[in-house]
Parts: structure tokens; C-alpha cells; sequence
């Protein structure tokens, strides 16, 4: 488990008991309107410049987040085979520079024009796998591959990024990005979860759990064995 630390100040002419509950090391710059978040944050992140070649960390600019997007701090994030994959094995150098992770979970820092499900300070899970509610696939009772699902065949993904570095788009990979202090979202690809969960451990429901839970339920159609029952729930005799 990875989790990003957490030392961050800022000060923006706050008396102490609020500059005390400021969010870690961010470092902001005023942008835009005054009634929706108008702050780019600098912060840290893992960022892959280029397949087959090591993370390194870097400082990058985050944006405030766009209509209908949620920005957040990201607590703990998980590190998924996929992200490996993407690195070493499916390379795709459209895809890159970007930063790696969809395992994550954090805690809403601000939100765009025309946000209603989330607030800062909510708890909150991204998914890689957007839930629209909207669209014929999520009416669906048959997939939940909403036609607004982040995938890595598209090639316009830094028009979709909020990342920069160095003066260059990062690409959000999986539209996520976990493996950074801050990102920002799209607001059906987040879920809220309780003020009590641990984010250390489900942050695992973003990618791990729910994939292998899914497998073996909904794939592998595995379910118990009870041993000394005359009749075996798989067919056994």
C-alpha cells in the first residue's frame, strides 16, 4: 500500500484555527471564478515520462476542476498489475507521459460547476469505470461499461488531463491517476463512501476487490463447498 504523505501548508490569510485544517503540501495559484474552486495545486506524484523506464517524482500542476469534475486528495492508493502492464508490457506511446494508479481513495477537496453529489470533506472512491446512470449500457442489467468510461484506445486523453509538468500535459491514465497527492475526476466517476472507512483498505474496492470478487462470482461462478454434505453445491456426488 502506498500512501501519499501528508505535510502540505498553505496560507492564504487565514486566522490559525483554519490555516491548522489546511490540506497537505499545496502550493496554490489563483485562477478563474470566485464561487467554484479557482486554485491550481502543485504536489507531488509519481510521473512515467516514457514506457519501460522507471517512475520518478516530480512536482506537477493540478487545475481546478471543470464543470461536473471533483478534484481530491488522494490518501492511500493501491498498486495494480494493470499499472505495470501499461508500463512495461501494453506499450502505447500516445499514452505517455502520464501518472499511473486507479486504486485509490481520498477525500474531496473542491468541486466544479454543476457538482450536486459531493461537497468537500466527503470520502470518496474513483473509478476507472464511470456510472452515468444515464446511458443505455448503465440502464442495462446485462454490463456496467458506461459509454463514458475512461479507455486507452482513445488518443485525445490530454485534452482530458488536468495534470501539467514542466510546461507539458501529464495524461490522467485511466482517468484517475492515484499515484498523485491531488487529481481531479469526473463526477460519475466517483463514489461516496462512509465518513468511517478506513481509506488505508478500501481503497482496494477501486480496482482489487471489486475485479477479483467479480471474477470469481460472476466469471468463475465459484460458491462453497461443505464438507460432509450429501449433496455437493458444484454437482458433486
Amino acid at each position: 500500500m502506498v500512501t501519499p504523505c501528508d505535510k502540505d501548508r498553505h496560507r492564504r490569510g487565514r486566522d490559525s484555527s483554519t490555516v491548522s485544517k489546511a490540506l497537505t503540501r499545496r502550493k496554490r495559484t489563483k485562477v478563474g471564478r470566485p464561487d467554484h474552486a479557482v486554485w491550481v495545486i502543485k504536489c507531488k506524484a509519481a510521473v512515467a515520462w516514457e514506457p519501460e523506464k522507471p517512475l520518478t517524482m516530480e512536482e506537477i500542476e493540478v487545475a481546478p476542476p471543470q464543470a461536473h469534475e471533483v478534484r481530491l486528495k488522494v490518501v492511500a492508493t493501491g498498486v495494480c498489475h494493470s499499472d505495470y502492464y501499461v508500463l512495461y508490457e501494453d506499450i502505447r506511446d500516445y499514452a505517455f507521459p502520464c501518472v499511473l494508479g486507479h486504486e485509490g481513495a481520498g477525500i474531496v477537496e473542491s468541486v466544479g460547476p454543476g457538482v450536486t453529489r459531493f461537497k468537500p470533506g466527503d470520502k470518496v472512491i474513483p473509478l476507472f469505470a464511470s456510472q452515468c446512470g444515464e446511458c443505455l449500457l448503465c440502464l442495462s442489467d446485462r454490463t456496467n461499461q458506461c459509454v463514458k468510461n475512461w479507455t486507452l484506445a482513445d488518443k485525445d486523453m490530454k485534452s482530458k488531463s488536468r495534470f501539467t509538468c514542466k510546461g507539458k500535459v501529464i495524461i490522467q491514465f485511466m482517468g484517475t491517476s492515484t499515484f498523485s497527492e491531488y487529481t481531479v475526476v469526473p463526477e460519475v466517476a466517483l463514489a461516496k463512501i462512509p465518513d468511517s472507512a478506513p481509506l488505508d483498505k478500501v481503497c482496494l474496492l477501486g480496482c482489487g476487490i471489486s475485479t477479483g470478487y467479480g471474477a470469481a462470482i460472476n466469471s468463475a461462478k465459484v460458491c462453497a463447498l461443505v464438507w460432509g454434505a450429501t449433496e455437493w453445491p458444484l454437482g458433486f456426488t
